[in-house]
């Protein structure tokens, strides 16, 4: 029994708390269409297994996409951590307009709705600017998401005073992102800062010249792939 207890709590553990309505809101729903589905259909028990299995596939799919396993963070200050885990879709040169005013490095990781969306912090440092903007809900891949989507601004500085600047960006299917820090903050490099709700993006811009230490559709992990070096 204690075996069993104890591994009820870890797996409890390992749902983020951002997922507690929407599974409980599931279990509700599906238990109710079951129920009915075996009092309206008693002669059927094919129909009420079918309805059944497939309820089962929708609430693990509802329970790994919230899940939250523990991590064992790559840390380090002159290291920029992987904000969420994903693929590498972005590696290149841009023009930012909304705070560095000129030509940075950007690098972005799409999450698709398999993949871990918990958003942790790239660095440590304090958080010189955030704003939340309200946009469009295009493919989290189309090029113009990082400036019409839903979204995040984040700029940490780190104690060396480098500048790295993150969006969290609502794609398609994610329309509510989730934040937990603001301006003026001191975060812990790989801390969560963040959720993100189904498929969807993160974009760091970095300094130019920075040593980039991924590639194109590498897929990472959030709070331990090295993206790069500033």
């Amino acid at each position: 029994m204690s075996s069993l207890t104890s591994g009820f709590f870890n797996f409890k553990t390992m749902l983020h708390k951002e997922g507690r309505a929407t599974i409980l809101i599931s279990l509700i729903v599906l238990f109710a269409l079951n129920a009915l589905v075996s009092y309206l259909f008693t002669d059927m028990q094919w129909l009420q297994d079918l309805v059944l299995g497939i309820s089962v596939i929708l609430l693990v799919i509802v329970l790994q996409f919230f899940r939250n396993p523990p991590i064992t963070p790559t840390l380090g200050e002159n290291l920029v951590i992987s904000p969420a885990d994903g693929k590498v879709v972005v590696i290149e040169e841009v023009v930012d307009e909304e705070y560095f005013k000129g030509k940075c490095l950007q690098i972005s990781v799409f999450m698709s709705p398999f993949n871990v969306h918990v958003n942790r912090n790239p660095v440590s440092g304090l958080v010189k600017y955030f704003k939340y903007h309200p946009g469009k809900y295009l493919v989290a891949w189309h090029p113009k998401s990082s400036t019409e989507n839903e979204r995040t601004t984040t700029v940490i500085e780190t104690p060396s005073k480098k500048q790295v600047l993150f969006k969290q960006i609502a794609g398609a299917l994610a329309k509510r992102i989730v934040w937990y820090l603001k301006e003026g903050d001191q975060v812990n490099q790989a801390a969560e800062m963040g959720f993100i709700k189904f498929g969807s993006r993160v974009d760091v811009l970095l300094p130019l010249g920075s040593k980039v230490n991924v590639s194109l559709n590498q897929k990472v992990k959030g709070g331990r792939t090295v993206l790069a070096e500033i």
